[in-house]
């Protein structure tokens, strides 16, 4: 059974982890009006991604006995200047995740609650890859700049991205 604290802390996450899919179903939806649908593409994924980590952790809330509480998603920006702008503003957003997945871990250890830490180690090592993804993205943009066909180039490298569920959701009950 979890105690109250984890379960406030995992249904704050769990909204987190809304908006983030909100957010990039945003810059998506740019992007795809900005006539670049492969970094369109890139952002769907990832919103698809945010959604899984939420779908993890409503199933394990519940699967401790918990009870998981939806909250209002605040709003997210809708316009960014430039493609490089946008994964700089999503490296931005990952480090917060990161923060907020390492204060739910740090709670975890503090209530000895054992099975949250260990579920959350999945999110600590995804965060990882979440990071150096988007520094990957941003070192690209910043090489080609504003060379049209290098932008051309990677548009088309982001369209080939595709989706792949999440192992604890694989999983999952």
């Amino acid at each position: 059974m979890l105690n109250k604290k984890i379960q406030d802390a995992l249904n704050a996450q769990i909204n987190a982890e809304f908006w983030s899919a909100y957010l990039y179903l945003a810059m998506a939806l740019h992007f795809k009006a900005e006539g670049r649908s492969g970094v369109a593409n890139w952002f769907e994924i990832q919103f698809k991604e945010e959604q899984a980590h939420a779908q993890i952790l409503m199933n394990y809330v519940n699967q401790r006995g918990g009870r998981v509480t939806l909250a209002p998603i605040e709003a997210v920006p809708a316009t960014w200047p430039s493609i490089l702008d946008a994964f700089k503003a999503t490296l931005e957003h990952e480090q917060k995740v990161t923060a907020l997945i390492n204060n739910l871990f740090a709670l975890a250890e503090q209530e000895k609650d054992y099975a949250t830490r260990d579920r959350l180690l999945w999110f600590v090592s995804e965060q990882v890859e979440e990071e150096d993804n988007c520094r990957t993205l941003i070192d690209k943009f910043t090489l080609v700049g504003d060379n049209g066909m290098g932008i051309y180039m990677l548009d088309n490298e982001l369209a080939s991205r595709t989706y792949t569920e999440p192992s604890p959701l694989a999983t999952a009950e």
